[in-house]
C-alpha cells in the first residue's frame, strides 16, 4: 500500500453536526486502507500550542461508534488567532511558530483540517510558513465556502429550524400570531432561505435582500384579509435593522454576538400589521444533534477523499460537493470566493413563485 504515513487531524471553529463521522472516514480509509498512522489533535491549534502537545491516537475501533454523533470528539475553538493570541497579560502573541514545532514534532507527513474559511486560511498561512502539508476540509452550518456546494453541517441546520418551522406553525394558528423564527448566518442567508422553503414560511428575510418592513407588514395584512389568522417568518440573525445597523450584543469579555433581528422585527410588524407577536431564537441548537443522513454521506466521501489526496502527494487542496461528486480545488481558490445567496439563485426564484415575501 506504498509507504508508511502519520497523519494528523482536527476540528477548527465552530462546532456542528458531521465533524465526527467525517474523523470517522478518515481513520477508516487511512488505518483500514493504507495501514498508516492517525494521530487526533485536541482542541485544534489550542492543543498544538499546549507542550506536551495534546493528541490521540485514532484506531478503528475507537471510532466506529462516531456516525451518528454531534459535535467533535476532538473538541475545537474559534478563538485566540495564533498570529495574535491574547496572553493573560492583555497582550497579543504571535504563537504560529509553536504550532509548526509541534507538527514537525510529531512526525506527521500530512495534515487535514477541518474548518471554514476563516479557519482554513489561517491553517494554510500557518502550513506555508511551515513546510506543513495540508489538506483542508470545510464545515459550517451557513455553507458560505466559495466553490462548494456543499459544507458538513449545513443540511443538519436546515433540517433542524424547518423543523422549528413546522412546531411553529401549530402555536402561531392557535393564537392568531406571527411567529418569528430567527436562524444562523454569519453573513449569508442560506440557512433561513432554505429552511423558510421547506418550512411553509409565509416571510424570508435574508441579508443578501434588502427589504421594506411596511411590505413585510403589507404581507402579513394580506394573509389577514383573506381569512388566514397567523403569519410565519423566518430571519437570518445577519438581517439588519432598515436603517442598515446589525443588531448585536456585548458579552462580558467584550465579544459582540450578532442576535436579537427577531426581536427588532416583532416591534415593527407589531407596529405596521397590528398582529401579535412572537420571536424563537434558534441559537445552537442549529448546531447540535445527530447529524442528517446527507451529512454523514458527505462527511464520509470528503473523509476518504482527503485521504487520498494525501497518498498521491495533492496537499494545500480541499475536498468539496460539486455537481453531485467529490472535487478538490486549491485551498486559496476555495476560500478566497464567498459563497452568499444569490439574489437570482434557483431558490431566491422558488421562494418569489410560491408567493413568499423576501422583504423586497
Amino acid at each position: 500500500m506504498g509507504e508508511h504515513k502519520r497523519i494528523g487531524i482536527l476540528t477548527s471553529g465552530g462546532d456542528c453536526a458531521g465533524l465526527n463521522p467525517v474523523i470517522r472516514a478518515v481513520v477508516h480509509r487511512a488505518v483500514g486502507t493504507y495501514d498508516w498512522e492517525v494521530l487526533g489533535i485536541c482542541r485544534s491549534t489550542l492543543g498544538l500550542m499546549a507542550r506536551p502537545v495534546q493528541v490521540v491516537n485514532l484506531e478503528i475501533d475507537r471510532v466506529d461508534d462516531l456516525l451518528t454523533k454531534g459535535g467533535t470528539v476532538l473538541g475545537t475553538t474559534n478563538k485566540g488567532d495564533p498570529f495574535a493570541f491574547p496572553m493573560p497579560d492583555g497582550s497579543l502573541k504571535d504563537r504560529s511558530s509553536e504550532i509548526i514545532e509541534a507538527y514537525h514534532q510529531l512526525k506527521l507527513d500530512a495534515l487535514i483540517g477541518i474548518g471554514g474559511d476563516g479557519s482554513l486560511a489561517i491553517l494554510r498561512k500557518i502550513a506555508q510558513l511551515g513546510g506543513i502539508n495540508l489538506v483542508g476540509i470545510p464545515k459550517t452550518i451557513d455553507n458560505d465556502v466559495g466553490i462548494t456546494e456543499r459544507s458538513i453541517g449545513f443540511d443538519t441546520a436546515v433540517n433542524i429550524a424547518t423543523e422549528a418551522l413546522d412546531r411553529l406553525h401549530f402555536t402561531a394558528a392557535s393564537h392568531s400570531r406571527v411567529m418569528i423564527l430567527e436562524v444562523m448566518g454569519r453573513d449569508a442567508g442560506h440557512i433561513a432561505l432554505n429552511a423558510g422553503i421547506a418550512g411553509g414560511a409565509d416571510v424570508i428575510l435574508i441579508p443578501e435582500i434588502p427589504y421594506n418592513i411596511d411590505k413585510v407588514g403589507r404581507q402579513i395584512q394580506k394573509r389577514q384579509a383573506q381569512g388566514k389568522n397567523f403569519s410565519i417568518v423566518i430571519v437570518s440573525e445577519a438581517v439588519c435593522t432598515e436603517q442598515g445597523e446589525l443588531v448585536k450584543n456585548m458579552d462580558r469579555f467584550g465579544d459582540c454576538r450578532l442576535g436579537g433581528i427577531g426581536q427588532y422585527l416583532a416591534e415593527q410588524i407589531s407596529i405596521c400589521s397590528g398582529a401579535e407577536t412572537r420571536v424563537t431564537v434558534l441559537g445552537h441548537i442549529q448546531r447540535g444533534g445527530i447529524p442528517s443522513p446527507l451529512d454523514r454521506l458527505v462527511a464520509s466521501a470528503f473523509g476518504v477523499e482527503a485521504v487520498d489526496l494525501i497518498a498521491t502527494g495533492k496537499y494545500d487542496h480541499i475536498v468539496t460537493w460539486q455537481n453531485r461528486q467529490v472535487v478538490s480545488v486549491p485551498i486559496e481558490a476555495a476560500i478566497s470566493q464567498y459563497r452568499v445567496v444569490n439574489p437570482n439563485d434557483t431558490l431566491v426564484k422558488t421562494a418569489r413563485g410560491l408567493g413568499i415575501c423576501l422583504g423586497d
